[in-house]
């Protein structure tokens, strides 16, 4: 293993998928001990050789914890995740708080203030669309699921009020 082969693969990988600065550095580590094992080498030996190759790709402009946030919130948001459910698949990502933070409340000023609250709501109508939940359930079985549907609400990280409203709404009224 060398820093030329640890660059290929950071940019393999970059060339692929959109990352944070933890995930590249959680797929080259995860690489490394993978081919150290191989060599019966230890793979302690190489952090050094990981933390350089992600500080040339941050350095580089390929990583930008800024712009994943940014571009990874509006995917979730449009698949209807919630505030407490982006900011946990934000974390599991390895963004920093503050970053998370940011790109949120940037989401929220590029609204008008009095639809700063549709966000939420739009995206736990995109939410129980995705999922048929509430007014997307067959007619004959929106009464018989109505609890699960405000539970699987929930369990999404949407308020109680907000769950209700989603799944009392009906049709006529035409959701999202």
């Amino acid at each position: 293993m060398s820093a030329p082969w640890l660059e290929r693969s950071a940019l393999h990988y970059l060339e692929r998928y959109s990352a944070s600065t933890e995930m590249l550095r959680r797929t080259l580590a995860r690489r490394v001990e993978k081919r150290a094992r191989l060599r019966g080498e230890d793979p302690a030996g190489f952090a050094e050789m990981i933390a350089a190759t992600v500080a040339r790709a941050v350095s580089a402009g390929l990583v930008d914890d800024v712009r994943f946030a940014d571009m990874r919130l509006a995917t979730l948001r449009r698949r209807g995740t919630s505030s407490r459910g982006v900011s946990a698949k934000l974390a599991a990502k390895g963004v920093p708080r503050d970053v998370v933070e940011a790109a949120m409340q940037a989401e929220r000023e590029a609204v008008p203030e009095e639809d700063a609250a549709a966000i939420e709501d739009q995206a736990a109508q995109a939410y129980a669309k995705r999922r048929r939940l509430g007014p997307y359930r067959r007619p004959d079985q929106r009464a018989a699921y109505r609890d699960r549907d405000l539970a699987a609400l929930a369990r999404a990280g949407f308020s109680y009020g907000l769950a209700r409203r989603v799944v009392d709404t009906e049709l006529d009224e035409e959701p999202g």
